[in-house]
């Protein structure tokens, strides 16, 4: 059902867009991907982030991001930095999934859908957004320099090192491993380490 309000149309916010669909999501702000047109990603972000604003949905659609890495590039002697998109074709949003945020993106142009199941976005896992390097977890680690670690994580699971260094910014360990009968240096993220006690 449609008001008028100094002669603009908006939607009664007491009627769902998509009657008959039910309801979405559980109400708190997850981490949704949504495909778009090979090319289209930074359009979607900017068309989203303008319809939030003219919508007034900030505490609705919390962010909207393009993963990018920067990559250097050596052409004839030149080094080149280079932004690249991490994932062509995809934009991720940080959002409360109702009728109202679902219709808003699934209907901006250049969005193909929400990644899941038919019209059911499945939100990304924490484990997922800490790899994808969307959102920095802090973590605090009570280790000191010299402290016996066991490796939770990554290609050196289950062996046991001594640290060496510790950089909480960058959330990174230095740690020896003995691997093959000799002291090896390793760099562990802070969630690949736990303390042994």
């Amino acid at each position: 059902m449609a008001d008028k309000i100094d002669g603009v149309n908006t939607v009664s916010t007491s009627l769902s867009p998509l009657e008959g669909e039910g309801l979405r999501g559980d109400g708190t702000a997850k981490w949704y991907v949504v495909h778009t047109y090979s090319g289209y990603e930074n359009k979607v972000k900017t068309k989203i982030e303008s319809m939030v604003e003219y919508r007034g949905m900030q505490d609705l659609i919390l962010d909207v991001q393009i993963p990018t890495e920067e990559r250097v590039e050596i052409k004839d002697g030149r080094r080149k930095t280079k932004t690249v998109k991490l994932f062509p074709g995809y934009v991720i949003i940080k959002m409360i999934v109702n009728n109202e945020t679902w219709y808003l993106v699934r209907n901006t142009e250049g969005v193909t859908g929400f990644v899941g199941h038919g019209s059911d976005p499945i939100p990304l896992s924490k484990e997922e957004v800490v790899r994808m390097g969307i959102e920095k977890m802090r973590i605090e680690l009570d280790v000191e320099v010299g402290d016996t670690i066991r490796i939770i994580g990554g290609p050196f699971e289950g062996q046991v090192g001594i640290v060496e260094d510790i950089n909480p910014e960058k959330q990174i360990v230095k740690a020896k491993v003995s691997m093959f009968g000799r002291d090896t240096p390793v760099e562990l993220e802070f969630s690949q380490v736990g303390r042994i006690s």
